[in-house]
This record gives C-alpha cells, sequence and structure tokens, in this order.
C-alpha cells in the first residue's frame, strides 16, 4: 500500500491504540505512586515494583513475541496481547494488595511486549514506500503522546477523583480503550495477517543463507522444527535470562550483587548469540532471531541511534517529575501539565516527518540528536533560572517543547530507516530486538540520571540537582549525535554506490 487511504487510517487505528495504552502505563503510574502508597499500604520496595515488575515483564516478550508472530502470523497474537493487556489492567484497578496489583503489572508489561513487536512486522507487511514512513512517523507521534501526556492525565484523573478511586482510574481506563481497539481489530485488520511469511532465501541478507559447496555430496535434509520447537525455546530462555539479569541491576539491585547480576546478563548473552549463530549455520529460519540482521547497517545503525537516545532522554520526564513537585512544591496535575509542550511538538510533526523520511530521513536523524542536546542545554538554563526573578515553570515547558522536537525527529527517522532492510519473514523479530534494546537502554539511562539527581539533592538540593541531570543527559545525548552522523554517513555512501551500479 503506497499512499494512506482512508482503510489505511483505519489499520493504523487498530494497531495504535493498543499500542497508546501500554505506553500510557508505563508514564501515568508515576504521578499515581503516592496515592497507591497510601491506598494499599504500599512500601517503597511495593512502589518500586509497580514500576520495574511491569518494564521487566515488557522487555523479556519483546523478541520471543516478534518471532512468534514471524512464525505463526500476528493478527492472532496481537489479538492475544491486547486481550491479556485488558484483562490485567481490570485486575490492576480491582487490586486490594500490593501484591495482587504487581502481578498484574506484570502480566501487563508481557502483554504490552506481546503486542508491541507485532505492529511493526505488520507496517512492515501492509506499507511500503512514504506511506511505510508515514506509519512510521504516526507511531512517533503516538508514542511522544502516551509518555508525555501520561503524567498530565493522571494527575487529572487524581485530582479529580481522589487518591484511591483516581490510581484505579489510571489502569481502569485501558479497558475500554482495548475493548475498542479489539473492535477496531476485528474489522479493519485484514485476515491474511494471520498467515506467516515464508522467508524467501533472495530478500535474506547474504550471512544468513550458507555458502553450499556443489561438488560436495548431498547432505540429507533436516527435518523442519514443528510446534513450540520453531519459537527456538533454548533462544528464548537465554535472551529473557540475559534481559532479566541485565535489567534488574538498574531498577532494583543498585550494589555489588546488581553488578555481579549485570555481568553474569553478559555471559547469558554471549551463550545466546553462539546458540543464534551455531543454529542459524545449519538453517536461516531456524534461530529466534538470526545474527545476520546485524549485517546491515541500516537496522544496526539506526537501532543504535534509538537505543542511544533512549538511554538518556526517557529519564528527563522522571527527574523533571520529581523537580517540579518536591522541588517546587507543585501538585500532580501541574507536573503533568508542564510536559504538554513536548506532546504536542510530537503531535504536529510526527507524522509529517515520517511522510519525508524517504527523501530526508538521514538529515531528519542528525537533526533530531542535535536538537535533543539543545533542549537538554535549554532545560539546564531554564531550571537554573527558577531561583531568580527571571524564572518560570513556562520556560521549563518550553525547553521540553525541544524536546518533543527531536523526538518527533528521531523516532519515525530511526525507525523507519533501521527497518528498510529487513525482509518481512524477520520483521517481527527485528523490531522485538530494537525494543529490548531500548528497554534496556532506558532502564540503564533512568537508573544512571535518578540516581545522580537524588544524591545531589540530599546534599545541594533539587535546584542543583535538575541542572546536573540535564547536563548528563545532554552528554549522553551527544552519543546519539555521533551515531546518528555515522549512520548518516553510511546511508550516504550507500546511496553513492546505487547510483555508480545504475550507471
Amino acid at each position: 500500500m503506497n499512499q494512506t487511504s482512508p482503510s489505511s487510517r483505519r489499520m493504523m487505528t487498530a494497531m495504535f491504540l493498543p499500542l497508546f495504552a501500554a505506553l500510557l502505563s508505563i508514564s501515568i503510574v508515576n504521578v499515581a505512586l503516592p496515592a497507591i502508597e497510601e491506598s494499599l499500604g504500599a512500601t517503597s520496595a511495593d512502589l518500586q515494583w509497580v514500576l520495574s515488575g511491569y518494564a521487566l515483564a515488557f522487555g523479556m516478550a519483546l523478541v520471543p513475541a516478534g518471532r512468534a508472530g514471524d512464525i505463526w502470523g500476528r493478527r492472532g497474537i496481537f489479538l492475544f496481547g491486547v486481550v491479556l493487556f485488558g484483562v490485567a489492567s481490570l485486575g490492576a484497578a480491582l487490586a486490594m494488595t500490593p501484591l495482587v496489583l504487581n502481578v498484574a503489572r506484570v502480566f501487563m508489561g508481557f502483554a504490552a511486549g506481546i503486542l508491541t513487536p507485532q505492529i511493526i512486522g505488520m507496517i512492515q507487511r501492509l506499507f511500503s514506500g512514504s506511506a511505510r514512513g508515514q506509519a512510521y512517523g504516526m507511531m512517533g507521534t503516538i508514542i511522544g503522546i502516551a509518555v508525555a501526556a501520561g503524567p498530565a492525565l493522571g494527575g487529572l484523573i487524581i485530582d479529580t477523583t481522589g487518591s484511591d478511586l483516581g490510581w484505579r482510574m489510571t489502569f481502569l481506563i485501558n479497558v475500554p480503550v482495548t475493548i475498542i481497539a479489539l473492535i477496531a481489530i476485528v474489522l479493519w485488520l485484514p485476515k491474511t495477517l494471520d498467515e506467516a511469511e515464508a522467508p524467501d532465501p533472495d530478500e535474506l541478507p547474504a550471512a544468513a543463507v550458507p555458502e553450499v559447496d556443489r561438488n560436495a555430496p548431498a547432505a540429507p535434509a533436516a527435518p523442519a522444527a514443528r510446534g513450540i520447537a520453531r519459537l527456538d525455546p533454548l533462544g528464548v530462555v537465554l535472551l529473557s535470562i540475559a534481559v532479566l539479569l541485565l535489567m534488574l541491576p538498574f531498577i532494583q539491585f543498585r550494589s555489588l550483587l546488581g553488578g555481579l547480576l549485570g555481568v553474569a546478563g553478559l555471559g547469558v548473552l554471549v551463550l545466546w548469540a553462539l546458540w543464534e549463530r551455531q543454529l542459524g549455520r545449519r538453517d536461516a529460519a531456524a534461530p529466534m532471531v538470526n545474527l545476520s540482521l546485524f549485517t546491515l547497517p541500516s537496522y544496526t545503525l539506526n537501532s543504535l541511534v534509538l537505543g542511544l537516545y533512549f538511554a538518556g532522554m526517557p529519564a528527563t520526564w522522571a527527574v523533571v517529575a520529581v523537580y517540579v513537585q518536591q522541588g517546587r512544591g507543585e501538585g500532580a496535575l501541574i507536573a503533568g501539565l508542564v510536559t504538554l509542550p513536548s506532546a504536542l511538538m510530537v503531535m504536529l510533526l510526527s507524522s509529517r516527518v515520517g511522510r519525508a523520511v524517504e527523501s530526508k530521513g538521514p538529515k531528519m536523524l542528525v537533526g533530531g540528536t542535535i536538537a535533543g542536546v539543545v533542549a537538554m542545554l535549554s532545560l539546564a538554563g531554564a531550571t537554573a533560572l527558577m531561583e531568580t526573578p527571571y524564572g518560570s515553570l513556562w520556560l521549563i515547558g518550553a525547553a521540553l517543547g525541544v524536546v518533543g522536537l527531536s523526538q518527533a525527529l528521531i523516532i519515525p527517522s530511526a525507525q523507519t530507516l533501521s527497518m528498510r532492510e529487513v525482509p518481512e519473514a524477520m520483521a517481527g523479530a527485528a523490531g522485538g530486538v530494537a525494543q529490548t534494546a531500548q528497554r534496556v537502554f532506558t532502564a540503564i539511562g533512568i537508573a544512571v540520571v535518578t540516581g545522580i539527581y537524588f544524591s545531589i539533592s540530599a546534599d545541594a538540593g533539587h535546584q542543583s540537582a535538575i541542572v546536573t541531570s540535564s547536563l548528563v543527559i545532554a552528554a549522553l545525548m551527544l552519543s546519539s549525535v555521533a551515531a546518528a552522523l555515522f549512520a548518516a554517513r553510511r546511508a550516504r555512501q550507500a546511496a553513492q554506490r546505487a547510483i555508480s551500479a545504475d550507471g
């Protein structure tokens, strides 16, 4: 499908409604934590798991779910993820103890991890050309609005309905959204998405297709894996353990134990890579993730840009929320409203950026990463002025508007460019790998930045903490600028080689 049409817009609505709910559940809960603590008598450890349980389950489910969609078809698995998310959200809203709430949050995270990679695979199959860029642009819009508007919506709900009912409503709103999404999926998503796309050897990266010695005697064909064996169970287990061990130190065990867990996670990740390589040498379609995927510079470099961006930028919302509420004494609603300029910029620009990716993608990627650095320097300046007569929350909101500009430029561009050369039969697993990397980078970035914030605020106050944190994020954003410049250079070289080959 090469251009947008009413049917294209309906399909995007069906795909993006559940994505909006899944991402909203990450950001909206931040302002609900004090209400949960008061209502359920939750401890600080309980509250930590309200956040981390969702994040861990989300990260662990992404790649296996993406691979499952590639094998068995994406529409049915997408439907299952949406149903599970709605049921788990209802369970969280009705929870009467912290334990029940956290179990429900884990299932919400698994559901979000199941449905998210299917969206990337469906975009690859349903759209092409500029329409694909526009679809990813709309996806970027949904991501930006959900993340930035979540605190404002949560604050409004809690301030309007009261503490106990308010935090429950932040989960309960997912139920009607998922019901509407289920109706839209059944009506508007083609049933052909339930059919798996068999890998075409001509479309696989060169490294994925084993070289054949034509003079050698023919080897007996290996029996094709059936049932759950097609999912590469050992690969699933190894990668899940690796993701768990890598993320835990940054969201729970920030100590020597955490360091040991992280080292163990790296070791398991190496074992997983060795297993996937061995499996891929026997049959390019057998591994959960064929490592030849990383021989595609467009995929590897643009995914790296996104990962580095997520290492810094999501921490912005965490420290700004703490600063506005604890440092400035404002309520949850005001803390949320400060983020709205960012959501507005994403809403206005992401779809336009998506339409222009085909012609200007690398340039917009570089511009977006530079805008991210400018945004953080602006935030540092705006917060530094708060102790002077010139300070204002409006200035902080304006700096966050530049964050929205960077996000609108980066996410649609990097997402579209990273998937440009990925075969459709590998799209779900490829999307899952990239999303998992983003979750790990996000966990690391939030742990580092919030750790710096709370350490400095305890000694020098919130003012110094937010300024320093903004400068740290700006430094992290510089790494994404370097990666974007390198990706743009490789894209330019590839375009020149293509022109020479045509000539």
